[in-house]
């Protein structure tokens, strides 16, 4: 039974940084799709950022530079840095895993297991 756990999220001042982290059991993360995905109130779920199996990485345009996804294959853990952060990147952040290997747009992967996410809130 494949669990993904996520923890650290919190409140952070504009400017600030946070990790994030996915915690996997029952699925091995270096050898999945690995996702993290946000939500802000009143709006869709959107792609934040990937890691495959290969190592290769993705991020959304509006975080790019920001962020940081990375995996600790010991602690089967993915992690999400988060850096200079904006109001708007308040949302709830879920992690997601699949055992696919994808080769598209990453904004369109699908996942077949997701966390509980994990609160970000950003104040001005």
């Amino acid at each position: 039974q494949v669990q993904l756990v996520e923890s650290g999220g919190g409140l952070v001042q504009a400017g600030g940084s946070l990790r994030i982290s996915c915690a996997a059991s029952g699925r091995t993360v270096s050898s999945s799709t690995m996702g993290w995905l946000r939500q802000a109130p009143g709006k869709e779920r959107e792609f934040v950022a990937a890691i495959t199996s290969s190592g290769g990485i993705y991020y959304a345009d509006s975080v790019k530079g920001r962020f940081t996804i990375s995996r600790d294959n010991a602690k089967n853990t993915m992690y999400l840095d988060m850096n200079s952060l904006k109001p708007e990147d308040t949302a709830v952040y879920y992690c997601a895993s699949d055992p696919r290997n994808y080769w598209t747009d990453p904004k369109l992967w699908k996942y077949d297991h997701w966390g509980q996410g994990t609160q970000v809130t950003v104040s001005f």
